[in-house]
């Protein structure tokens, strides 16, 4: 295969595996191909996104892979959640870079020319609570502000005491469904994602009641 081949291939896509190569490219073996993929990586006309799984670097990209967009494609079935669609909802202040996601599969870790990619692992009763929507221009998997906060708070040992919460700086917290907070929280079988989830509420009926003082 030459590079025009794999341009025309694979150039409109936001990364392709090894397995499409192999099975445009007939007669050649997987080692050849992983050879020639190596070269062109050498050469700076590929990035090496993880073990089989490419994307064209500039100016060869057709199309501008979105890193919230390659999470799902990584690896999958996985959905963004915890600190980074906390941040994308606005729930919390900080601006978080680094690209968590929940996974039913064992926890990964990826680092490329396109950030940090962590995959946290929860059991498959627990995946669920997540759309598709757009993210510039591009569709992404990302949990329901919800589903991320118990996700979050699933993920990351202790206990979510009051003090905790408050540490946390939540804010905008009317993007949450309190009704759907507390059925999904009854689904998890976790006492101490319940108290975690009452707290967060008795957090946010004190930070109502403060918002309509005179």
């Amino acid at each position: 295969m030459v590079f025009e081949e794999l341009l025309s291939l694979a150039g409109n896509l936001p990364c392709f595996d090894l397995p499409l190569v192999a099975q445009a490219a007939m007669g050649e073996s997987k080692p050849a191909l992983r050879v020639q993929l190596s070269r062109w990586m050498a050469q700076g006309k590929l990035l090496h996104l993880r073990r089989g799984v490419y994307a064209f670097a500039p100016p060869y990209a057709r199309a501008s892979a979105s890193p919230p967009e390659l999470s799902g494609l990584l690896y999958s079935p996985s959905y963004l959640s915890g600190v980074w669609a906390l941040g994308y909802y606005g729930l919390i202040p900080e601006r978080v870079v680094e690209l968590t996601a929940v996974t039913t599969r064992v926890p990964r870790l990826f680092q490329n020319a396109f950030g940090v990619f962590s995959y946290r692992h929860i059991k498959r009763a627990m995946f669920f609570g997540y759309r598709q929507t757009g993210f510039a221009g591009r569709k992404i998997t990302v949990a329901e502000p919800e589903k991320a906060l118990l996700d979050h708070w699933h993920l990351t040992p202790g206990e979510w005491t009051p003090e905790r919460i408050e540490a946390m700086r939540y804010q905008n917290a009317e993007v949450v469904d309190t009704r759907r907070l507390a059925g999904y929280a009854g689904r998890f079988d976790s006492p101490r994602l319940l108290r975690a989830t009452r707290r967060w509420l008795e957090w946010r009926a004190r930070e109502d009641e403060g918002d309509i003082l005179p």
